[in-house]
């Protein structure tokens, strides 16, 4: 990670707009250059939902190629890369899947010859930027993860390819341990309510068992989207009912060095909880909008929900905007908005 002094910006989600104002007040010229000599460091989820992905795509890759910042990889970039569909994210593919539930259409789409240009640019992307003083990852600090992905993440092995291997060894345990079967046998009985919001789904033990080992036994999808286990009951979320909840893993950080993560949809002060994350699994809760997390008050999540905007305007909304993309100055310990408002917190 770079020495100095840094700007750890939060989840873009492609809202350009709010990026560049966020970049103008903390004092960022076009070209990534600060008169401070501050850097740019991005906790990933640069796109999906909001109106631009492309552009902001774009900025952060030149500067980033440019020496002038990082960016860490997160679950939306990781999904790019995989060529997965999900919710938010069919501006990227040639044939749009947004398109039949009418969602997301003023998304700017992507090219192909932009498409290959990001591709190279995020498969180069690292997990984790570490200093003594500091760690960044997308959604989860996690040694043992991190651990087990060194060796495999050698010889110019892509995540592609490493993401793959880590899931046929979940999926290979859990034909063997009969999972498998038992939530295939509950997927058919309520195969149409997953995506059925108004559907009264029931908690389903086997779908819940399943997802939490191919979530945490792959230690790629582990840094990028954290660690998780059943639910008390099913959460809608990203589009479909899952069975599992966000582990509440800065509990048990004990590292001195801080920790930033993005990923979690953090809520404003100002904010109501149903126009920013409704009844989404809220793992924050134990903690106030501006608080360092877990025993040594040394986690931070950075991000303030900017991927909600979209469903902000959908709703007639504007400025102020309920949703907000935040940077933490560090070692400032000053959040700084794209509203400009500034604030200052606790150090850890």
């Amino acid at each position: 990670m770079f020495d100095g002094s840094l700007d750890v910006i939060g989840d873009v989600h492609g809202e350009i707009d709010a990026l560049q104002a966020l970049l103008r007040h903390l004092g960022y010229a076009t070209d990534g250059t600060h008169p401070d000599g501050r850097r740019a460091v991005f906790v990933g989820d640069l796109c999906d939902r909001g109106p631009d992905s492309p552009a902001v795509l774009d900025l952060v890759m030149r500067w980033v190629q440019a020496g002038r910042a990082q960016c860490v990889l997160g679950n939306h970039e990781l999904n790019m890369l995989l060529g997965e569909p999900k919710h938010g994210n069919g501006w990227f593919f040639d044939r749009n899947h947004e398109l039949a539930n009418g969602e997301f259409l003023n998304s700017r789409a992507a090219t192909p010859e932009r498409r290959a240009a990001w591709i190279a640019f995020l498969a180069r992307l690292p997990l984790a930027l570490v200093r003594d003083d500091l760690r960044v990852v997308h959604a989860c600090w996690d040694d043992a993860a991190l651990a087990r992905l060194g060796p495999l993440l050698v010889n110019g092995a892509s995540y592609a390819a490493v993401h793959a291997e880590l899931d046929r060894s979940a999926r290979d345990l859990l034909r063997a341990s009969g999972i498998n079967a038992r939530a295939a046998r509950e997927v058919q009985v309520h195969r149409h309510a997953f995506k059925d919001r108004s559907a009264a789904l029931p908690l389903l033990p086997a779908c819940a068992e399943e997802a939490t080992l191919l979530q945490n036994g792959n230690p790629v999808k582990v840094i990028t989207s954290g660690l998780e286990g059943p639910s008390e009951r099913p959460i809608w979320a990203g589009g479909r009912w899952r069975m599992t909840q966000r582990a509440r893993w800065w509990n048990e950080y004990r590292d001195a060095p801080a920790v930033v993560v993005g990923h979690y949809w953090r809520r404003d002060d100002r904010a109501e909880p149903a126009a920013v994350t409704g009844d989404w699994d809220y793992p924050l809760g134990d903690y106030g909008a501006y608080e360092w997390m877990g025993p040594r008050g040394n986690v931070f999540c950075v991000d303030y929900s900017a991927g909600g905007r979209y469903a902000e305007r959908a709703r007639g909304g504007g400025p102020p905007w309920q949703t907000r993309l935040a940077a933490l100055r560090w070692p400032d310990c000053e959040l700084v908005f794209d509203d400009g408002e500034r604030r200052r917190l606790a150090k850890p």
